[in-house]
């Protein structure tokens, strides 16, 4: 699978790791020539952000479809997606997102308008409740442990903590194996140092 992570979101958490200042406009025929450079012969396409709902549309999904692709898309489901992407992974930020600086925000504003996913994957702190997101329609469920320790771009480089006492891996370990509907989620390029 290649990736494509587009630019821009909607929300501001506070552990995000994208840098979004370093962006550029692409158009879809260029889009498709950076995928099919970065990964030879591979027909799977990664879109993930940011907030990629925020750029998708239908005119690239045809595009990508046209191309040989099989679409997969990481989305925060505040917002609507264009129809034709195969899979949808929901990473609902709810639980800790920010719409200004210092504010925090609820319902409605970081509330999924998604009605199903392929798969669900909560971002888990140790504190914050996946059970709830279990009546959720998916057909997988997966919890990732929050990286408190990030580097906040989206707050202008801004170091965040979260909880300095909860080891988040530890503690998302010991919750998927006492909870047996969720499975473990890791970012691996992170833990490989391959970002």
């Amino acid at each position: 699978m290649v990736f494509l992570r587009l630019a821009g979101c909607n929300l501001r958490c506070p552990f995000c790791d994208t840098d979004f200042s370093a962006s550029r406009e692409m158009s879809g025929p260029e889009i498709i020539a950076a995928l099919e450079a970065a990964g030879p012969g591979i027909n799977r396409v990664c879109i993930t952000g940011g907030e990629p709902s925020l750029q998708l549309d239908e005119p690239l999904i045809e595009a990508l479809h046209q191309s040989g692709y099989r679409i997969h898309l990481e989305t925060n489901g505040t917002r609507r997606i264009p129809a034709g992407v195969d899979w949808v992974t929901l990473s609902p930020k709810e639980d800790f997102c920010l719409s200004e600086p210092g504010k925090e925000t609820s319902l409605p504003y970081a509330g999924v308008v998604l009605p199903r996913a392929d798969e669900l994957k909560l971002v888990y702190t140790g504190a914050n409740d996946p059970e709830k997101w279990l009546a959720f329609p998916a057909d997988h469920y997966f919890l990732q442990p929050c990286d408190p320790g990030e580097i906040c771009p989206a707050d202008g480089g801004e170091f965040r903590t979260l909880d300095e006492d909860v080891d988040t891996v530890a503690a998302t370990l010991r919750y998927t194996l006492s909870h047996p509907r969720w499975r473990l989620s890791l970012q691996t390029h992170k833990i490989l140092g391959i970002a």
